[in-house]
């Protein structure tokens, strides 16, 4: 029940008892205690069998809305996949089997307390002698035999429902096993022979003489294209995604552009009315940062360009990842030889890699103008990962990561780990630009076997100071590929909607997952931006990795118009479309130095008067970066096992404050002391 009413009493806690051969009370254990009566002893013994029955139909229910409510928050949703449907199939027909399975236990002990019951009558009828008690022991025995027949027919139904409903299911279980049987084996074959083609391949390329920078770029090329699209025909084998997309743009006819300047957006000047001009945007920040005021300040520091070369050594991840299948990705002990060095505070930062964006989007009159803007720095985050399959090293409670960039970009940011377990970062950026920004992220992460699952919870708020927009958006799920064998690839799924809280605009982008059956164009992206009332003003398109653009919507013809609506697409005319965002070429051997960009090397260059806290002290990252892993290996369990040590003396101290009944306990240390270099 949701909710309680007066006279009445939730069966899942209920106490049944009987108190003669008319009674019976219902009692919840408290204050709510209900004496009944039956006509005769059949009526009395009727109503109790249907109430122990409800009874453990309602202790059930309960057990199965808690579990469904623990899968929810520990399983997302995977749509477009043929095991989730499946699996859900399967645990529904479980469900309806173990709800059988309770009503036969329910009915047998019945079954069992009346034969009980009967017996005894029968015993008593028996040894008494010729007399007045023999027409009473005669009637007893007659209602105990009544109630075993009422029983034993509850049990022969019950009986006949899981019967006919298990020899409903035991052939498409015995379909479903044979298949997935056959299914392990072709996966089995499979493995083998890419592991023995991966090992040949290796010999090979022992063997082959060293090819001339050009061509081996080539190669490289050439392997990484055909590693993914053959290792994702394996992960697709059962899955299909619709590339379709929601819309179709078509150019508008050349009379738009003929509009009074009033009308025309704005957003034309901004990015240039040709593809070869500058933006406005940019021609007044290199113009602000060519004045004389600006040189007059302090010069600004160079950051390195380049960290020591990541080392050749070769570790089975499906050695290690085998045993800890559906795990949390942040509970399973990792060596550094899957990491880069960087924590992920410092990850976190680097989705101001391209902070441009917001400072154009603060400089734009039109709300919806900004929202594109808003939204090509949301998939520009995304651009750093293509390549980046190293896991950043999981932050200590209370570790800090401090990024001053006010020099060369105009923004302060500041990432603190706040939670452990889950893991939960909280992350603040204050721009001089006219913009700021905070997010909140927990990492919830699970590995499924042949792929890994990182699923970020929480919101980004960016709130820009002279239109006071505020906007809200999530991430989408980031997806590893090839654990067991193959090389890893990035994928990177899902819908996201950046809100204008104050204005209603909302923009809606879809993240394409890869396909291999698609012609779609690969790591796809689009987006529509609409006003408050629903109607289209943008379409965005591009891919997360390379760049996204931006088209005005002159004309829109909705598919529903004439009565068929779904099966159709929108129609939207649009003008030329224009860049809003181009990732930068990453740095000259970027390959050897983790992928990472010119942002992500400067990350954890040492800078002094950093906090006591901060991700540039840990003595573990340093010597992984400076290709020491052994060392850092050590020093990462030395820190780690530290930081259980410490927990479990707080957890101590404030269980002896509980106990103590003392107000002290609040003021107990929340903040990790990290003075890590010790």
């Amino acid at each position: 029940m949701g909710h309680t009413c007066r006279g009445t009493i939730n069966l899942a806690t209920a106490n049944i008892s009987v108190e003669d051969s008319c009674n019976f009370v219902i009692s919840n254990g408290g204050a709510q205690t209900y004496h009944l009566k039956a006509n005769s002893e059949v009526e009395r013994q009727r109503w109790i069998t249907a109430l122990e029955l409800a009874k453990a139909k309602a202790v059930r229910l309960h057990a199965e809305s808690d579990d469904s409510g623990d899968e929810c928050a520990s399983s997302p949703p995977m749509s477009g996949q043929g095991g989730g449907a499946r699996n859900s199939e399967v645990q529904s027909t479980l469900r309806t089997l173990g709800s059988k399975v309770e009503d036969l236990s329910t009915c047998n002990d019945l079954i069992a307390k009346h034969g009980s019951a009967l017996q005894r009558s029968l015993s008593e009828l028996e040894s008494i002698k010729p007399g007045g008690e023999t027409s009473d022991k005669i009637r007893q025995v007659t209602e105990r035999a009544t109630l075993f027949r009422i029983t034993s027919n509850a049990m022969i139904n019950a009986c006949r429902d899981f019967l006919s409903l298990a020899q409903a299911h035991s052939k498409r279980w015995q379909k479903a096993l044979q298949a997935e049987r056959e299914q392990r084996v072709r996966l089995e074959e499979t493995l083998e022979q890419l592991a023995k083609q991966h090992n040949h391949l290796e010999r090979a390329f022992r063997g082959a003489t060293v090819l001339p920078s050009s061509s081996s770029n080539i190669m490289a090329d050439i392997k990484v294209s055909a590693g993914v699209k053959g290792d994702a025909s394996d992960d697709d084998e059962n899955e299909f995604f619709d590339a379709c997309e929601e819309f179709i743009t078509v150019p508008a006819d050349p009379k738009y552009h003929r509009r009074s300047g009033s009308n025309v957006s704005g957003i034309s000047s901004e990015m240039g009315m040709d593809d070869g001009t500058a933006s406005l945007d940019e021609q007044s920040l290199a113009s602000n940062s060519e004045s004389p005021q600006s040189q007059e300040v302090e010069p600004v520091r160079k950051r390195r360009s380049r960290i020591p070369d990541k080392p050749n050594y070769s570790l089975n991840l499906w050695s290690i990842m085998k045993n800890c299948i559906g795990k949390e990705l942040s509970k399973i002990p990792m060596p550094v030889n899957f990491n880069e060095p960087i924590s992920m505070l410092q990850r976190l930062s680097e989705d101001l890699e391209y902070s441009e964006l917001l400072d154009r989007a603060a400089k734009c009159q039109s709300s919806l103008e900004q929202l594109c803007y808003v939204a090509a720095f949301t998939v520009s985050s995304y651009s750093t990962t293509v390549h980046r399959t190293g896991k950043p090293f999981n932050p200590l409670l209370g570790e800090t990561f401090e990024l001053d960039r006010l020099q060369e970009s105009g923004y302060r940011s500041l990432c603190e780990q706040v939670s452990h377990h889950p893991p939960a970062a909280a992350h603040h950026v204050i721009s001089e630009r006219g913009w700021t920004l905070r997010q909140e992220i927990t990492v919830a992460s699970k590995f499924r076997g042949k792929y890994l699952s990182i699923m970020p919870l929480g919101s980004i708020h960016c709130i820009f100071e002279k239109s006071n927009n505020h906007y809200t958006w999530k991430k989408v799920t980031t997806t590893v590929h090839n654990i067991i064998v193959g090389k890893l690839w990035i994928d990177q799924s899902g819908e996201i909607d950046v809100i204008n809280h104050r204005t209603g605009d909302r923009c809606h982008l879809k993240f394409a997952p890869y396909s291999y059956f698609s012609r779609d164009v690969a790591r796809k992206v689009t987006g529509v931006v609409t006003d408050k009332d629903g109607k289209a003003h943008y379409v965005l398109s591009g891919t997360w990795d390379e760049k996204m653009e931006c088209s005005r919507v002159m004309q829109s013809s909705r598919g529903g118009e004439n009565g068929a609506e779904g099966r159709q697409k929108t129609v939207y005319q649009t003008l030329k479309a224009r860049e809003l965002w181009k990732k930068t070429p990453l740095p000259d051997g970027a390959e050897n130095m983790y992928y990472f960009s010119s942002l992500a090397l400067t990350l954890n260059e040492p800078e002094e008067g950093v906090a006591p806290t901060d991700s540039r002290r840990r003595p573990d990252q340093r010597l992984m970066e400076q290709g020491m892993w052994d060392e850092a290996n050590s020093e990462k369990q030395r820190l780690e096992e530290k930081q259980r040590t410490v927990r479990r003396e707080r957890e101590r101290e404030r269980e002896a404050a509980q106990a103590a009944n003392t107000e002290d306990s609040e003021a107990l240390s929340l903040h990790f002391s990290l003075v890590v270099h010790l």
